[in-house]
């Protein structure tokens, strides 16, 4: 397979030039964003609108920047996402478009109407085939994110608690998923909590959505409740003294891959593109309602016509970095006993993989892991 082509700037600027969003525009015209023929189609632009807390996430003027030149070829733009499984702000459209608000996407400053693609519920889905799946037959997909003619994926590359890093594979595969679509991708593994670790502070129950957590007053320690867990991995992320780990070592395996195939049913036979940015690596998604120090620091913005690509590109140049100081990576590795991983988002999170989901990607023909970087000054 021919290798793909990865367009890529940095953050740099000069006085009284362009500012970032402009040469984000740049950047996405000379991938050829304009080939996608947007004229008078419905053009959905999937982004992660932060949880309310957190202010990581990408700021809205990116997401302007965007709209704007889908407007510039005609296209008929709305930002989207889909409802969450777990609590939070995010879990039902009003509450979701309250979020979005808050954190300063509106259509006066984004330019274009807002959709949560699952709607009111997070119920509105269509059952989309994945062509050559051997973990999903049929993915439950957010229906605005389907009605649409072309998908673009505009994600905020950064750590995750559970597949290493979140990216535009995981933007698009986890984030157009419908509620019950990343129940589904969540539910092979379920955890289990040591007691001799948990300190009964009870923070992993304020993250579960399912009541699959059970705290016993007389213990003070958490219990997993089987019947009702679905694996989701939140209670993992929430606790700070390593007291849950899944039964299932490839449970993380297992979701990656069918993440990946969940990509392949959104994009599968329409046109679509993608950018990814770094810069405010946080060590956990965005879904946090809190952000920590950046691990690594801001490297630039990336587009590709192949969110594979994109994916491997970005994690590349993350990991010739220079780890920050006074971050959860650095921390980690300052510790006694510290095991090198060669990989900063392993050795930030060290439960975490993320590896299975490109080569799954891969082999599923999502795209290619061979890249050409084409840089855009």
């Amino acid at each position: 397979m021919a290798k793909s082509k990865v367009y890529f700037t940095n953050f740099r600027t000069v006085a009284f030039g362009d500012g970032l969003p402009t040469k984000l525009q740049k950047l996405i015209k000379r991938a050829g964003v304009e080939e996608l023929n947007m004229d008078g189609k419905f053009v959905a632009i999937k982004l992660h609108f932060g949880e309310l807390g957190n202010i990581s996430y990408l700021r809205p003027n990116y997401a302007r920047a965007v709209v704007d030149v889908v407007k510039e070829f005609g296209g008929k733009p709305f930002l989207t996402d889909c409802n969450t499984m777990y609590p939070g702000s995010r879990k039902n459209a009003l509450e979701h478009l309250e979020c979005a608000w808050q954190n300063g996407f509106t259509p006066l400053t984004v330019g274009c109407p807002i959709l949560i693609g699952d709607g009111l519920k997070g119920t509105d889905d269509v059952a989309v085939p994945v062509v050559g799946g051997e973990y999903v037959k049929e993915a439950k997909i957010g229906r605005a994110v389907m009605d649409a003619d072309v998908f673009i994926s505009l994600s905020h590359f950064k750590g995750h608690e559970m597949t290493g890093f979140g990216g535009a594979i995981k933007n698009i595969g986890m984030g157009c998923g419908s509620r019950a679509g990343k129940t589904e991708q969540h539910s092979n593994g379920q955890p289990s909590v040591d007691e001799s670790l948990c300190r009964g502070c009870m923070r992993c129950q304020k993250e579960c959505a399912n009541n699959g957590l059970v705290f016993d007053k007389e213990t003070k320690k958490m219990h997993v409740d089987l019947e009702h867990c679905v694996g989701c991995g939140r209670c993992l992320g929430a606790c700070n003294f390593d007291a849950i780990a899944f039964n299932n070592n490839n449970a993380i395996e297992v979701l990656n891959r069918r993440m990946a195939e969940y990509t392949k049913a959104v994009i599968d036979g329409r046109p679509n593109f993608h950018i990814s940015l770094i810069v405010d690596v946080s060590p956990n998604c965005d879904c946090h309602g809190e952000n920590d120090a950046p691990i690594l620091p801001n490297i630039g913005m990336f587009a590709s016509f192949d969110p594979l690509a994109l994916d491997q590109a970005c994690a590349d140049a993350c990991l010739a970095a220079t780890p920050l100081p006074n971050s959860q990576l650095s921390d980690n590795m300052a510790h006694e006993g510290f095991v090198d991983h060669h990989d900063h988002f392993k050795n930030s999170t060290p439960e975490s993989e993320w590896k299975t989901c490109l080569e799954h990607a891969e082999k599923i023909g999502i795209g290619s892991r061979e890249y050409e970087i084409i840089v855009v000054k």
